[in-house]
């Protein structure tokens, strides 16, 4: 069985895309410079210069491949951008560095066991990066011509190709034809074939060709027709996960369920295979493990099981960064009576790196205000930014967040184009903040269902005993 490991990675295209704003897409990085030293302003992030700081430290180990295996804790108040410095995180890694976000709650809610769930986070976060050497026809596309049968059963062509210094005409079978057509390959393109699995790939549009009036979208890429060799060897590496290899090798499953997400639990039989075959591969030199890094948010809410096998998975020989985020103080761990810092058990917390926020000066809070209203395409007159920075000082950031939109579309109903302060006041009485949320809930105790109530009732049940 291990012999026979497949590691063929797979691939999805996107169709359509569609823009979304979320709630930390401002964030490209964390906005640190050459010698991670936090900037005021760049890259989305503003304030937790400490913070900032020493995610960029645990980042550089990250990336020399010294910190696998250890832990990580991001704590603090809400609202102060614990989240934020994990997407940061994530987009300085890039593409090729896997980086896992979770939820805690998430453990509970999938169909399999929570060891499972947290054993398919820990794979997914661990990359191997595999070279094979392959060769490949690369060249700029002179001409395709296609000759169909009188039936139209059958398909011949011919692909012309060239470099600066050759050109070459192929016979084309069928089954090539019909590659070249879905990947609508027309002359001027220039592309790159697979000699062993017959995969063609459009690497983009000739420069030659730039002046051509053809119709021709703002994402077309252009390239420099190759010289040399028609045919040259070339080192492919291709990155996929630890997750992955154990999904496309399970027999009950197949590699189907990478798409479906439905992937059950997997024998750890076929884990110890898909190991030792990786070993063998990192001794050969044909692949190289990439830990990752698994965020998992809201960390309080796993229980003492699941902690229990984040002790033991983190001395693993295959253990990503397991960064955690809490905003609870001392609170119970759930499924003991027993209280601990950030609801997290004391051993786990002893090997555990703990990075604190704080709460954000009003100066920031105006920038994130601002750079969130850039993002969301909302004009804010300067007094209503003064206004909204100070609703997030005094209320939360997120809720004066969560104002700017509304205040938008109370914006465009009168018409205009610029939110204004009378806006914001408009959308503010609209929607409560938790204060005041919290302020109507005691108001209208009588009227609502509550432990306050249930009290009540029982002390009324206990006195009739007494005086019957």
């Amino acid at each position: 069985m291990a012999a026979n490991i497949s590691i063929q990675p797979t691939s999805m295209k996107d169709v359509t895309k569609m823009e979304r704003i979320g709630a930390h897409s401002h964030i490209h990085g964390l906005g640190l410079d050459a010698n991670l030293e936090p900037r005021d302003s760049a890259q989305g992030m503003i304030g937790q210069g400490k913070a900032r700081k020493a995610a960029g430290v645990i980042l550089k180990m990250v990336q020399e491949g010294r910190i696998a295996g250890r832990a990580i804790l991001i704590a603090g108040p809400p609202s102060t951008g614990k989240t934020a410095i994990a997407m940061g995180m994530a987009q300085t890694l890039g593409a090729d560095v896997p980086f896992v976000n979770l939820t805690a709650s998430e453990v509970f809610s999938l169909e399999m066991s929570k060891t499972e769930a947290l054993t398919q986070a820990f794979r997914r976060a661990i990359g191997v990066r595999i070279k094979e050497e392959t060769e490949l026809i690369e060249g700029e596309v002179v001409e395709i011509q296609v000759d169909r049968s009188v039936t139209g059963a059958t398909k011949t062509g011919r692909l012309t190709l060239k470099t600066t210094d050759m050109e070459t005409v192929y016979d084309l079978g069928s089954k090539m034809i019909d590659q070249l057509q879905k990947e609508k390959v027309l002359a001027g393109d220039v592309i790159s074939i697979d000699k062993a699995s017959g995969r063609i790939s459009k690497l983009g549009r000739s420069f030659g060709r730039a002046k051509d009036y053809d119709a021709m979208g703002a994402d077309t890429k252009f390239v420099a027709c190759p010289d040399g060799e028609l045919q040259t060897r070339k080192e492919v590496v291709h990155t996929v996960s630890l997750h992955e290899i154990d999904v496309i090798n399970s027999r009950t499953q197949g590699f189907l369920a990478l798409f479906a997400g439905d992937t059950g639990e997997i024998k750890p039989e076929l884990r110890d295979q898909i190991n030792a075959k990786v070993g063998e591969w990192r001794e050969e030199g044909k692949a190289e493990i990439v830990p990752g890094v698994l965020f998992i948010d809201e960390v309080h809410m796993l229980d003492i099981e699941c902690f229990s096998f984040l002790n033991r998975a983190l001395e693993g020989e295959l253990a990503p960064l397991v960064v955690m985020a809490s905003n609870r103080g001392i609170t119970r761990i759930r499924g003991t009576k027993y209280k601990s810092p950030h609801g997290i058990p004391a051993d786990l917390l002893d090997r555990t790196l703990i990075i604190s926020t704080g709460k954000y000066a009003e100066g920031e809070i105006r920038e994130i205000v601002k750079i969130r209203a850039d993002e969301e395409d909302v004009r804010l007159s300067l007094d209503g930014l003064e206004l909204l920075a100070k609703m997030g000082g005094d209320t939360s950031l997120r809720y004066a967040l969560n104002l700017i939109a509304p205040s938008q579309l109370v914006a465009q109903r009168r018409k205009s184009a610029q939110v204004d302060v009378d806006d914001i006041r408009t959308a503010y009485r609209y929607f409560l903040d938790v204060d005041r949320s919290a302020a109507y809930a005691r108001e209208t105790n009588g009227m609502m269902f509550g432990e306050e109530e249930e009290d009540v009732d029982k002390k009324d049940v206990m006195s009739m005993d007494t005086s019957v």
